[in-house]
């Protein structure tokens, strides 16, 4: 019999390898693919902003769809399903120039993702909560920055050998199955629950709840155009393919121990004072990707934008659980809806900003206004203390 703290590692190991799979490579390797695909297809700064929308459209009909109760009891299959489908489909958009292919490739990429961050979470928190090791959400959560930083490895290998933007979706299939199978033979079951489908009570009608929700869908808009642009952005500055790669790289590798910093300062400072300081340092990363010329603004934004984004996505949802308790599915589902509204319309927003002023410096200032914004609705939803 193996002890639950081993087996809570071996789920956090595999939510770990699962996050890299379908978000860090799955939802955003398209952003360093992208420049190479504007290029060489001649793809408009408007058009790259639909083909990343569809995808996080695909992501919110994917989050919405998993939050219901039909999944009860199915969740490894269809985690391994839409494993094996990212996989799949990341591939997919190597062999296929086509406008009307890429939005709908993307979409489906993005319902995949979403499948496999609501019933991996299902499955891993469940297994760390009855080992009591509720600090290992964070290895789980670094997959994303984890998944960042292998892309990054492996288009700074791709460029060095001169390789097209369809290699670097070619091998991320490669790379996603080879995750797939890993996650296949270490996860042999499902969450563990105590037998009871309960339905869950309605959300409480609190001016706080509704605050934390209007901000969390900000900062989806907010995060998102420097997460979709910033490859593009280094491209239009004129800076090498390796430094375009070394930039995601480092985005990505400050991802990996963000949420367990971040988790930190909220002990220290609070919940609500941790998402809006978190939001307040993601605005000088986003301004310094545009408003710092040379190597210096696009490396520091790269650095605030992968130490905070994921922190931020997971601090949100506690907030918001902490202040429904009774209802973890529905306000899941709800905060995500939310989240995925201010994604999905954040980079068609920016790709026309784009295309109209010839930059990304409006899109990106706007961004940053918006997560200003974010910040400071949260710190005024913090709940008063008597």
């Amino acid at each position: 019999m193996t002890s639950p703290q081993s087996t809570a590692l071996r789920y956090a190991f595999a939510g770990m390898i699962a996050m890299a799979v379908a978000m860090g490579i799955g939802r955003f390797v398209y952003t360093p693919i992208l420049p190479g695909m504007m290029e060489e297809l001649h793809l408009s700064p408007a058009n790259a902003g639909w083909i990343a929308s569809a995808n996080y459209l695909g992501y919110l009909v994917g989050a919405l769809a998993a939050a219901g109760s039909w999944a009860h009891g199915r969740e490894r299959l269809l985690m391994l399903g839409a494993l094996g489908a990212s996989a799949v489909l990341a591939a997919s958009m190597g062999l296929t120039d086509a406008m009307a292919a890429f939005v709908a490739i993307r979409f489906l990429a993005g319902l995949a993702s979403a499948f496999v961050m609501v019933f991996m979470a299902s499955i891993v928190f469940s297994h760390i909560a009855a080992a009591g090791r509720g600090d290992l959400q964070a290895w789980h959560f670094g997959g994303v920055g984890l998944g960042i930083a292998i892309s990054a490895a492996m288009m700074a290998v791709l460029v060095t050998e001169h390789a097209g933007w369809a290699q670097g979706w070619l091998w991320s299939g490669a790379i996603s199955a080879c995750g797939f199978v890993a996650v296949a033979l270490l996860v042999n079951q499902g969450p563990l629950t105590n037998g009871e489908v309960r339905r869950e009570p309605a959300l409480p009608k609190d001016r706080s709840l509704m605050k934390m929700i209007v901000a969390y869908g900000l900062f989806g808009f907010g995060y998102v155009v420097t997460a979709t642009f910033l490859v593009a952005i280094v491209r239009q500055g004129g800076g090498s393919r390796v430094f375009e790669a070394m930039v995601w790289m480092v985005a990505g590798l400050a991802g990996f121990p963000s949420v367990w910093l971040w988790q930190k300062i909220a002990a220290r400072i609070g919940l609500y004072a941790a998402y809006a300081l978190g939001c307040f340092v993601e605005v000088v990363g986003v301004t310094a990707s545009v408003a710092t010329g040379g190597r210096m603004g696009p490396l520091l934004g790269g650095v605030l934008l992968g130490g905070t984004f994921i922190a931020i996505t997971a601090l949100g949802l506690q907030a918001a659980r902490q202040q429904a308790p009774a209802s973890p599915r529905r306000i899941f589902a709800l905060m995500t809806a939310s989240f995925g509204l201010g994604q999905i319309i954040g980079p068609i927003a920016a790709g026309l900003l784009a295309q109209a002023s010839g930059d990304f410096f409006l899109a990106s200032i706007v961004a940053a206004a918006v997560l200003v914004v974010s910040g400071a609705i949260t710190w005024s939803a913090a709940p008063k203390s008597p």
